[in-house]
């Protein structure tokens, strides 16, 4: 008897740890990414129209992209920018990061732009006329650093919509 009653202790405080674990990240995805801390799942309305011209992310400050890595989502704020419908995502020493790294291994994400989250595919950008298009319309959006070179070690991603 005495076993049994320390095994359901057991089990009762694992269900109570897990319950509070998948409520702390439930509420942690639904707050974060915020400002320079990172997310999990992106919440929003779910689109699965496919995207040809992303001219319209250029009204939104900043969009999320959510990468998968061993299984768990992982969200971070970036800067969003269309040019001639095709739409790019900038990072500053982007080499190594958490979520630039996941997207190279696994380039399916989920992006949300707004309220609206869409199923994409990023690509990293090595093409230095594409990069310069994309730095360029970075520039525009944010209203600084058209007179500037592009920085070293500043990366680009292409996105390309997945919907239906």
């Amino acid at each position: 008897m005495h076993n049994s009653v320390r095994g359901a202790t057991r089990v009762a405080v694992l269900a109570g740890v897990a319950v509070i674990a998948v409520a702390g990240f439930t509420l942690w995805s639904a707050l974060c990414p915020c400002e320079r801390a990172p997310g999990g799942y992106l919440f929003g309305e779910e689109s699965s129209e496919p995207v040809t011209d992303w001219t319209f992310a250029n009204d939104v400050d900043l969009c999320q992209i959510e990468v998968r890595s061993w299984g768990l989502p992982h969200s971070v704020n970036l800067n969003c920018m269309a040019a001639d419908g095709d739409l790019y995502l900038s990072c500053a020493s982007c080499d190594g990061k958490y979520w630039s790294t996941a997207a190279l291994q696994r380039p399916d994400a989920r992006l949300r732009v707004g309220t609206k989250v869409y199923p994409v595919t990023v690509s990293r950008v090595q093409d230095p006329a594409t990069l310069d298009l994309a730095w360029r319309a970075r520039a525009d959006k944010v209203g600084r650093g058209a007179d500037q070179p592009r920085q070293e070690g500043w990366w680009s991603f292409r996105v390309v919509s997945r919907g239906a």
